[in-house]
């Protein structure tokens, strides 16, 4: 029999309940998947926790990796024996599943199955932060929320390698060092410094065009005095807790401030926006411009475990379950 984790109502990690299920036969425009390993993210513990609702009884998981075993009716451009690998599509934490086709793509050789997993969601969705909603350029100044995990390791490096200076918050001196070898230029320690004060002092008065924050609830309004006018917030996570309510005129004030809450599966929506997407992410992770860090691995039966530590702040770069 197959195994997932399962949920039957919100709580904390231990809800993450390990059982067999059936998957069945993929249908016209499916395939059925045999993950090799599946990433873990935060977004997984808003579903877990009921943050994001989501039907119960329910599989969680939004990325993962692995091997095509049967394609349903219509399904071309996949056969049993591809490499394939996804993000965005809920019911990875499982051993196999069924998927859309149009919802996976196949992985190039120099991509191992572990990296895919651990880099398809926060891959594309640096992709589509630092190329889509402010596309980053040489002299640009950012700052970058969470700077040591997942999300912001990829960030840092893809920013740098496109020229921009980049200034990261992290909670310790061990993650400060884990950023700065990923291509942080200057790291601050949230927990004993102020951000907003050493991003003037950075930038010499002068601020930032973006910032990106992961964070949410306490960095957000501080995060707003780092932006020059016209400056873009760009709020893509909420681990501190989401965002309060706020007077829109506050952005007026501070010099026409934009704010933005874009999600992955806007910039994914169709099969040539995911292809597009992925192949940037190939592409730079191939060229060695990025490198993919798979910091922790649990099997995928102690995924509870996982969530704990992630929870905790205990882990680093990406973390990978394995199956």
């Amino acid at each position: 029999m197959t195994h997932a984790i399962r949920i039957h109502k919100p709580g904390g990690p231990e809800v993450l309940q390990w059982e067999e299920i059936s998957v069945g036969d993929p249908g016209p425009g499916q395939i059925r998947l045999r993950h090799s390993a599946v990433g873990l993210n935060f977004i997984d513990v808003y579903h877990r926790t009921g943050l994001y609702p989501t039907p119960l009884p329910f599989i969680p998981g939004m990325e993962g990796s692995g091997t095509v075993e049967v394609v349903g009716d219509g399904v071309t451009e996949l056969r049993p024996g591809d490499r394939v690998a996804y993000a965005g599509s809920i019911g990875a934490y499982a051993e196999e599943r069924l998927i859309a086709a149009d919802r996976v793509v196949k992985l190039p050789e120099t991509i191992g199955d572990e990296v895919a997993a651990a880099m398809m969601l926060q891959g594309m969705t640096v992709q589509y932060l630092i190329r889509k909603i402010y596309p980053v350029k040489a002299g640009d100044t950012i700052l970058i929320h969470a700077a040591a995990g997942g999300v912001g390791l990829i960030l840092c490096q893809w920013a740098a390698s496109l020229g921009a200076t980049v200034i990261g918050t992290v909670s310790s001196d061990e993650k400060a060092a884990l950023a700065q070898a990923n291509g942080c230029h200057h790291t601050i320690i949230y927990t004993r410094e102020d951000f907003h004060a050493r991003v003037l002092e950075l930038t010499k008065g002068a601020k930032l065009p973006v910032v990106y924050d992961s964070i949410g609830k306490d960095t957000f309004l501080k995060s707003l005095d780092c932006l020059r006018p016209r400056g873009l917030m760009v709020t893509f996570g909420q681990s501190s807790g989401p965002v309060g309510p706020i007077d829109l005129g506050i952005l007026g004030q501070k010099g026409s401030l934009m704010v933005t809450r874009p999600t992955l599966q806007t910039f994914i929506a169709t099969k040539v926006e995911l292809q597009e997407t992925a192949q940037d992410l190939f592409d730079v992770v191939s060229s060695g411009k990025v490198k993919i860090s798979v910091n922790q691995t649990y099997a995928l039966k102690h995924a509870a475990e996982a969530h704990a530590d992630l929870e905790a702040r205990k882990t680093t770069g990406s973390t990978v379950l394995k199956v």
